[in-house]
């Protein structure tokens, strides 16, 4: 059994501080941090989500996978590699209101930030009006709204609706993603942008960021 497969396994019971562990050993024994975080936590957690879905695994079982993986990713992230992009960028991010689940949300936080962008974390059960006053208040350049219910989902066009009342749509450049999201909705809702999972955001960002914050600029 390999140190990333012990990773999952005890990511996917629960043992938070048995993850903290194995990634820190991982780490001393020089173990790719994008590998230890690719091939251990988020392929765990991957394995979580489906199990979550197909009714394998309770609530408070999957809660207490995510505590794990929280425990994994502040162990791994100091070590992941940081563009040489000066901070010219800020986000936000938040899960919707009514949804408290926040590993989408957590993962993005930690691929984005390895891109040197500014992230401010709004947390779960994020109101529309508290969007639109983090807007404001910090004025980002990105702001990227996650949902995991299908009970929630539609709360992504509520978020767009009320930028747009409050006149601050058109300073943002908006990113939706989550289980129920897919790109028909993210386009309907009026994003400007879908992301699968958090790699592929990361790796989209990574070639692309300069490029859509000065189309974003002119358009204004």
């Amino acid at each position: 059994m390999d140190i990333y497969e012990d990773i999952r396994r005890n990511l996917l019971m629960g043992h938070a501080k048995e993850v903290k562990a194995l990634v820190e050993k991982a780490l001393a024994l020089k173990y790719p941090p994008e590998s230890i975080l690719k091939d251990g936590l988020i392929l765990g957690i991957e394995m979580l989500s489906y199990k979550f879905r197909t009714c394998d695994v309770s609530v408070p079982e999957a809660l207490m996978s995510t505590r794990a993986l929280n425990m994994g990713l502040k162990a791994v992230t100091p070590y992941l590699k940081v563009s040489q992009r000066p901070k010219s960028c800020r986000a936000i991010i938040g899960t919707v209101e009514g949804d408290l689940h926040d590993i989408g949300k957590n993962l993005v936080k930690t691929y984005v930030s390895t891109l040197d962008i500014e992230v401010i974390d709004l947390g779960v059960d994020v109101s529309k009006e508290e969007f639109a006053e983090a807007v404001r208040k910090w004025q980002p350049q990105l702001v990227m709204i996650s949902s995991l219910l299908l009970t929630t989902v539609d709360e992504i066009k509520e978020v767009l609706q009320e930028l747009k009342k409050q006149h601050l749509r058109k300073d943002v450049i908006i990113f939706a993603g989550g289980l129920p999201v897919t790109p028909e909705f993210a386009k309907e809702a009026g994003a400007d942008y879908y992301s699968h999972d958090a790699l592929e955001l990361r790796n989209f960002l990574d070639k692309n960021l300069d490029k859509i914050l000065k189309v974003k600029k002119s358009n204004k």
